[in-house]
């Protein structure tokens, strides 16, 4: 009997986690009996009751498993080291939050079976702001255009992988993994389906500004040059512009001598141009510095603090 793994990134999701189970199994039950199947929950330290919600359900269900992490290693990380802990033949990564939407695991599965070994879920629209699924449109739009790698538009990391990809993850060893990157650049033979996102089912989402603006850099700096090659075309276009207007004024100023006052004025405008492009370009490098730095560090993805009934299944072997 083949073995789907079900991957929950959860962070102060109270009352989410135990619904999502119920529905997790209630979904192999009717429609995918003849699978076995396992839940892992790995927790980012959070503050609510959700780690004593899922320590109840994993005394109660030997097939649900927690990782708690130590502290918050992030919205990217977590995710990803989860994935790295299945056990089964392939691995399903789902938002607790319900947005990701249930009823689309029998249907990676069925794909999954025709032979492919990713099967994404790419959002055609969503019920939550539509601002915010026209800004991601755009970003989605602009990093396409911009990567030298293919990304998946719209694609979250909510989809099915099959262990030998989990298998390449592994062998990435990589400290700040972004995985809708990973899958556009390295995945097998992929599928991708869609679907329209649903609300949030319960409490309040953890996303804000500085976190969409992480994964926005972290894509950027990861599957991009733009910054650099950036910096270089608008640092030698300012330095010619620069010299023109030197060269203007120094001919100016040699006919018209007497008549022609150059002022402080060209001074002041120029140096407050320069001084912002540098401050914008310093900014960006030190974006690419910031990802070199933390690849090179080899910090581990998380540091685990308690799990929970992976011991059993060893045990069982």
């Amino acid at each position: 009997m083949k073995k789907v793994s079900i991957v929950v990134p959860c962070f102060n999701e109270e009352e989410n986690v135990v619904p999502l189970s119920e529905a997790i199994i209630r979904t192999f039950q009717e429609e995918l009996p003849g699978y076995d199947y396992e839940i892992i929950f790995i927790d980012n330290d959070s503050q609510d009751k959700t780690r004593g919600l899922l320590k109840e359900m994993c005394a109660g269900n030997s097939k649900i498993k927690a990782i708690l992490n130590a502290k918050n290693f992030g919205q990217f990380n977590s995710p990803y080291y989860g994935l790295l802990q299945i056990t089964g033949d392939c691995g399903i990564l789902v938002a607790a939050d319900f947005q990701d939407p249930i009823e689309m695991i029998p249907k990676f599965v069925k794909e999954w079976e025709k032979g492919y070994k990713i099967v994404c879920g790419i959002k055609t629209s969503s019920r939550e702001s539509k601002w915010m699924y026209f800004f991601r449109s755009c970003y989605y739009k602009m990093i396409k255009r911009l990567s030298q790698v293919e990304q998946i538009e719209h694609f979250t990391g909510f989809g099915l992988y099959d262990r030998k990809f989990i298998e390449v993850l592994k062998q990435l060893d990589d400290p700040t993994p972004f995985l809708r990157g990973i899958v556009a650049e390295l995945g097998f033979r992929r599928k991708d389906l869609e679907y329209t996102q649903p609300k949030r089912r319960a409490g309040k989402t953890s996303n804000n500004f500085y976190r969409l603006y992480d994964a926005a850099m972290l894509s950027i700096t990861s599957y991009t040059k733009v910054g650099l090659r950036l910096a270089t075309l608008v640092g030698f276009l300012c330095a010619a512009f620069s010299m023109a207007v030197a060269a203007v004024y120094l001919v100016l100023k040699l006919i018209y001598w007497d008549r022609f006052i150059a002022g402080t004025a060209p001074i002041l405008i120029g140096m407050f141009l320069l001084g912002s492009v540098q401050l914008f370009f310093i900014g960006m490098l030190g974006e690419y510095v910031l990802t070199i730095n933390s690849r090179v560090m080899k910090r581990p993805l998380v540091v685990e603090e308690e799990r929970i009934n992976f011991d059993l299944e060893e045990d069982g072997e």
